[in-house]
């Protein structure tokens, strides 16, 4: 009893009872008669303050094996009247959170793989796209691009980089009036251009390099500002040209000997040019042997020049312009002309001064000439041309201005009622363009695919 006694007074002493109420001794007695050991320990550690508690996890052994007995010392504990009503809160142990069981096929097994999923493939987009078609068929598209747009669509990607400048889209390219045309005409070059239309364009000094082996099959390069090494450099590459127009162009020996390395040349239209001797110039001549349309028209020739002109001329020769030679030009020259060119089909020999009536009986050789040109050859007499049609039985057109006015007009067809007189002005040997049509952007009556438009 005395040991009863002790313990309760302890308690009492522990807990700070408060004065209202019966002794704690009383109650205990009362309510549970003789206490037993496991519950004097319960109720002591009932009564201790929270930061007096022992630590839990040490006698985590203890606790789990009087789990129960536990539960009901505290609860019995609780319910006492003298007990702090600040204890009496619920005391459940933290809920841990379960996470959810991962689906998938890593984690099916016993140990957990952390694994990357796939990424679903993203819908393909109705239609066919531009990157799965063949080179051959975006080629075929390509080619239908005017010039602008295919540079845009040669900076799309690498591929379409080497598609767009493939040498069979850059056939055919037009770069007439072009200011500073030096690196627009490298890149053309470079691309295996077969025909290439570049009149009256502007080149400031610049070095092409690296123009051995050019693809050029025609080139018009007429009326152009461009320096002559320039022009070296890119005649000088050229070993397949058939139709060739540098009317008045500043050329040079190295140019005309450069042409002679094209025995293919068909039509060449040097009109107006300068700079090149009569040696240079009878070395082309005898080794272009093919050509049949010749334009060498008001060049800055002199006796010398003209002299090896028709001494070096093939007969192959239909088309014939050798106009603009005032004092030049003599019926000596005109005899060697006809006696090599038999097959002389277009000749013109206007503004030559020194020809006069006698030179038709020289012409006559010409069975079949259709077209002749006397113009401003004043020496010839009206009365002269009353019998053209006896001699020249196909002629259909003849150039009499400033020898037949119009006043001697009618008259003169009276006589010669199947030729054609004065009907045309401007000659077309050898040029590029139609006479009377300077922009119609032709070429040798073909037009350029790629054009540039100012």
């Amino acid at each position: 009893m005395a040991v009863c006694l002790k313990t309760e007074a302890a308690v009492g002493e522990r807990t700070r009872l408060p004065e209202p109420g019966p002794p704690v001794q009383d109650l205990t007695l009362k309510a549970a008669g003789t206490p037993s050991p496991h519950q004097i320990e319960a109720m002591r550690r009932v009564s201790m303050p929270l930061q007096d508690l022992p630590n839990l996890r040490v006698q985590g052994s203890v606790l789990r094996t009087n789990k129960r007995k536990l539960r009901g010392s505290v609860s019995e504990g609780l319910d006492s009247e003298c007990t702090p009503r600040e204890l009496i809160q619920p005391c459940s142990p933290t809920l841990k959170h379960q996470r959810p069981a991962c689906k998938g096929k890593e984690n099916d097994g016993e140990q957990f793989v952390l694994a990357r999923r796939s990424r679903r493939k993203k819908e393909s987009v109705s239609g066919v796209s531009l990157d799965h078609l063949p080179d051959e068929l975006l080629l075929r598209i390509l080619f239908c691009l005017p010039l602008r747009d295919l540079l845009r669509t040669s900076a799309v990607c690498r591929r379409w980089h080497r598609l767009a400048v493939d040498e069979c889209l850059w056939r055919s390219v037009d770069l007439e009036g072009l200011i500073h045309v030096g690196p627009a005409l490298q890149h053309v070059l470079k691309t295996g251009v077969r025909r290439l239309r570049c009149p009256r364009s502007f080149m400031e000094e610049l070095h092409l390099s690296d123009m051995s082996s050019l693809q050029l099959v025609q080139m018009d390069m007429s009326n152009s500002t461009i320096p002559t090494p320039a022009l070296e450099s890119i005649i000088g590459g050229c070993r397949l040209l058939e139709y060739l127009s540098l009317e008045g162009l500043q050329l040079s020996d190295a140019i005309i000997t450069s042409l002679s390395e094209n025995s293919r040349l068909l039509q060449l239209n040097l009109s107006g040019c300068s700079g090149f001797s009569a040696a240079a110039l009878a070395h082309m001549l005898d080794s272009c042997s093919c050509i049949q349309q010749l334009n060498i028209s008001w060049c800055s020739f002199s006796s010398q020049h003209v002299k090896s002109v028709v001494a070096h001329l093939s007969s192959s020769v239909t088309h014939l312009n050798l106009s603009g030679y005032r004092e030049n030009l003599t019926l000596e020259d005109v005899k060697v002309l006809v006696t090599r060119c038999t097959n002389l089909q277009i000749l013109d020999l206007s503004d030559s001064t020194l020809l006069m009536a006698d030179c038709f009986q020289v012409l006559r050789q010409l069975g079949r000439l259709v077209h002749l040109s006397l113009s401003r050859c004043y020496q010839i007499h009206l009365a002269a041309l009353t019998d053209v049609g006896q001699m020249f039985p196909l002629l259909g057109l003849l150039d009499m201005f400033g020898v037949v006015h119009t006043s001697h007009m009618a008259a003169l067809k009276k006589d010669v009622p199947h030729i054609s007189i004065n009907s045309k002005p401007f000659s077309s040997i050898a040029r590029p363009t139609p006479a009377g049509r300077p922009g119609d952007g032709t070429m040798w009556y073909q037009r350029c695919r790629l054009r540039f438009k100012l």
